[in-house]
Parts: C-alpha cells; sequence; structure tokens
C-alpha cells in the first residue's frame, strides 16, 4: 500500500510511482530527467496573449482529488493513476504535501494539474484540459508560484514538445539528484 511516507522517501530518493493497467505499482527514476528550470521558463506568445485575455480564473487547492480524477479520465494512452494512487495522492494533500492549480472557465473546472511539494522541491505528476490552453494556463500559474515562493525544482519527469517549448530540458539523473538535494535543503514552502 502507497502511504503518505512511503510516498515522500520515494520523491526524497528521486523516485516517483505509477500504477501499470493491471494494478501494479512501480517505480521510476528516469535517466535523464525532465526538470523546468524556473528562472528558463517562458510562455509562448500564444499563451501570453490567453492569459491577457483573462478568459480563466485560477486557485490553489480547490479541488485536487478533481483535478486528479481529470488527469486519469479519458485519456488515449491510457492512465497510471489508479485507485490506489488517487488515495495515496489525496493523503498526501491532506498533509498539505500535494497541491493543485485549478483553471476555471464559466465557473468549471477547464483544467489544471497536480504534484507533490517538498522544501523547494516541486514533482508535477499530471495536468489536463477540457477548454483549450486550460492546462497552460496552470502551469504558468504553478511557476508563478514557484518563483514567489523560491522553489529552486520544478520536475517535470519526462520532456514533452510543450515543455520543451517553454524551456523545459533533460539532465542526467546524477545531476537531477544534487539538484534535488539542494532543494531539498531549502525552506521554501507553497502555501506560504
Amino acid at each position: 500500500m502507497l502511504s503518505p511516507s512511503l510516498l515522500v522517501g520515494a520523491y526524497e530518493a528521486g523516485f516517483f510511482p505509477m500504477a501499470m493497467d493491471d494494478g501494479e505499482i512501480r517505480w521510476y527514476s528516469p535517466d535523464p530527467r525532465g526538470v523546468l528550470p524556473l528562472d528558463r521558463f517562458h510562455a509562448p506568445r500564444r499563451l501570453l496573449r490567453v492569459i491577457r485575455s483573462r478568459r480563466f480564473d485560477v486557485s490553489v487547492d480547490r479541488a485536487f482529488r478533481d483535478v486528479m480524477e481529470s488527469c486519469a479520465a479519458d485519456r488515449d494512452e491510457g492512465t497510471w493513476i489508479n485507485g490506489e494512487i488517487l488515495d495515496a495522492y489525496c493523503a498526501l494533500h491532506e498533509r498539505g504535501l500535494a497541491h493543485s492549480v485549478e483553471v476555471w472557465a464559466g465557473g468549471a473546472l477547464a483544467g489544471g494539474l497536480y504534484g507533490v511539494s517538498l522544501h523547494g522541491a516541486f514533482f508535477g505528476e499530471s495536468m489536463f484540459h477540457r477548454v483549450s490552453d486550460a492546462s497552460k494556463i496552470a502551469l504558468w500559474a504553478l511557476v508563478e508560484r514557484l518563483r514567489e515562493r523560491r522553489f529552486t525544482l520544478l520536475d517535470i519527469q519526462w520532456l514533452t514538445p510543450f515543455l520543451a517549448s517553454c524551456g523545459a530540458m533533460e539532465i542526467p539523473r546524477d545531476e537531477y539528484l544534487a539538484v534535488l538535494a539542494r532543494a531539498l535543503g531549502s525552506d521554501a514552502r507553497f502555501d506560504a
């Protein structure tokens, strides 16, 4: 069973869990590892126009379970979020260690993301959108929050073309573990 203490220990060691189709939980520590250096993040011009349009409202930790369930639903590639993962991360959320960023359009949940926060490290887990650009707005809002609170690591696990366009990159595992150790030594707080 995935306990909060097991999850925290895994993240501190550079691992994260994923559920397989058969329900088995496997642990991953990719090499290379995808990270989004907060000082390198840049929103593409199109996204900046969407942000300025103020079509969306953003909140934090208002609908954590809904965001996780939405991240798990209706994925062509399948999902790594099963009931055990959902319950474990909700338990982390109740302890103030897992957080969500929600994006709303017309009062309805349009997109969002969630992840785990330990000291100066934020481990992005998954994002979704029901309305075009909503997950991108969530990422922008997350980066702004992490910068304001002096976080030093935004772990994205694997690089995607969109994240690369925002400044994300891959680094070798040994470099990642050194960056992680520095971030874990920070006194940054997500909810401060």
